[in-house]
């Protein structure tokens, strides 16, 4: 008796337990239920590389799943489709224009020499580029001063002086942008070959400057990279000569060395990139450079919206369908078992609440497939239920005791019950490594469902069954079975 009672505490404890998580953590839910957005991108062929195959595609979605990852969008699913192309939803995000930017560019970082004797024209560039950036960001403050316009105009006839003539009817922003691309791509055209690149990095990170509201971006090199920022460091250490950090074409940072490294170089293996980032940029640049760098270019072709209204609505009907199953089959099991019907139905209450707290606690992500894997585990969770009292009527039938009877009929079900499962498990393994997004969700949540059920049979029904049959007024045989199928010897 002390053991039932000690089962049916943790039983009562875990109970608990997932409806606090259930109703603090809910299940996240996929695209499909809560609307969102759609991205898909291309993949294109690069250098040597003439067609995209399945290994590059591959290698290509790795990356862009790391800075997924990194950009923090729950529950986001990236999948390939045919031989160059790739699908990502983002649950909830109503404006993919961030994701898209950061997943389409290459994010390949270099660090490069200024080349000997283009002092002058260097200085030049970097005056321009510091007025542009100060321009850029009055322009971009909510109350501008008076004087960004004159700015904005001295700023135009810097680009006609660059031989980069402004489009007509150009907004001031458009005219500032302009400038820095051209000023940026004439900066790189004064370094000398790559030297390093980010394939040496091993971390990156974003912390913010000790003066002004700016933020850098902080780097790491792995033991080969250290020696060659060092390398690099000390060439141009006490000379005019900058040291410019280039991502995917374009310069980001430039930096001198002062003379006190003209022995060693900068060791340690870490730098910093300092360019006035906002804490955002700094957080998609510090996203791009832990994932890596592109091996091929990415494109996105599509953009894509998907509405909530048409989410709520498939909520609404799978709650309907699920409900709806849920009371048919705890209908069926009490007109037709009685009492274990009764304690089958609270076994399968706890099922679906243990099901659902694994949800929020992995976390898995509800999709309309998942729901439906979840609604046929509680078939499978039933039947395991109708093999046990099955059993449990036929020891009755024979003359057997109650309690003799079920604790037989959970003997002999047992291993029927593990075969069941068993094979659906199998299913479920085969459905995960060969299927695709969707049907992947479906696969883990009817694993998930397998496995509980396994306990929620076995364990939950066996216990709360063994404590009521504690009671002497509940240790009755017509309980199990109508009395006229009854021997009449059948005794509690």
């Amino acid at each position: 008796m002390a053991r039932q009672q000690g089962w049916f505490a943790l039983i009562l404890a875990l109970a608990i337990a997932a409806g606090a998580l259930v109703l603090n953590v809910p299940p996240p839910l996929g695209l499909d239920l809560q609307g969102g957005s759609q991205l898909t991108l291309q993949v294109l062929p690069s250098g040597a590389i003439k067609k995209v195959e399945k290994e590059q595609l591959e290698s290509v979605k790795e990356v862009l799943d790391r800075r997924i990852n990194g950009l923090g969008v729950s529950e986001s699913t990236l999948q390939t489709v045919g031989n160059d192309q790739l699908i990502l939803q983002l649950p909830g995000e109503q404006d993919p224009s961030r994701a898209a930017k950061v997943l389409g560019t290459t994010a390949l970082l270099e660090f490069r020499a200024q080349k000997a004797g283009t002092d002058a024209e260097m200085q030049g560039l970097l005056k321009l580029k510091r007025q542009a950036t100060a321009a850029r960001i009055k322009a971009a403050s909510e109350d501008p001063s008076p004087d960004t316009k004159i700015k904005a105009e001295e700023l135009a006839d810097a680009l006609k002086a660059l031989g980069i003539a402004v489009p007509p009817g150009s907004s001031e922003t458009d005219q500032l942008e302009l400038l820095l691309a051209t000023v940026n791509t004439k900066i790189v055209g004064l370094y000398e070959p790559s030297q390093l690149t980010g394939k040496d990095l091993v971390g990156a990170g974003r912390q913010q400057q000790q003066t002004g509201n700016g933020w850098d971006v902080t780097l790491t090199f792995n033991r080969e990279g250290g020696e060659k920022f060092a390398e690099l460091t000390k060439s141009i250490a006490g000379s005019n000569r900058l040291l410019g950090i280039v991502l995917d074409g374009r310069s980001i940072s430039e930096a001198s060395v002062g003379p006190q490294f003209q022995v060693a170089g900068i060791t340690g293996g870490a730098a910093s990139i300092t360019g006035n980032f906002s804490s955002e940029e700094a957080r998609d640049l510090e996203v791009q450079l832990k994932g890596g760098s592109l091996p091929l270019p990415v494109r996105v072709i599509e953009q894509r919206t998907i509405g909530a209204t048409l989410g709520t609505e498939n909520v609404r009907r799978s709650l309907v369908a699920a409900l709806s199953g849920l009371a048919l089959v705890a209908l069926f099991m009490v007109v037709v078992y009685r009492l274990p019907g009764v304690v089958a139905v609270i076994a399968l209450s706890l099922y679906a609440l243990f099901n659902l707290a694994i949800y929020s606690l992995i976390p898995v992500t509800l999709t309309l497939p998942g729901i439906a894997g979840f609604i046929l585990s509680i078939g499978m969770a039933v039947d395991a239920n109708v093999l046990i009292f099955e059993r449990v009527k036929e020891e009755l039938r024979s003359g057997n005791t109650l309690i003799r009877s079920m604790d037989t009929g959970f003997s002999l079900a047992f291993s029927s019950i593990i075969d069941g499962h068993v094979t659906g498990l199998i299913s479920c393994v085969a459905l995960f490594a060969l299927g695709t997004g969707l049907v992947k969700g479906f696969a883990v949540t009817l694993a998930i469902g397998l496995l509980l059920s396994l306990f929620t049979a076995l364990t939950c029904t066996r216990t709360i069954l063994r404590l009521l049959l504690s009671y002497g007024a509940l240790r009755q045989p017509n309980y199990f079975l109508p009395a006229n199928q009854l021997p009449v010897k059948a005794a509690g």
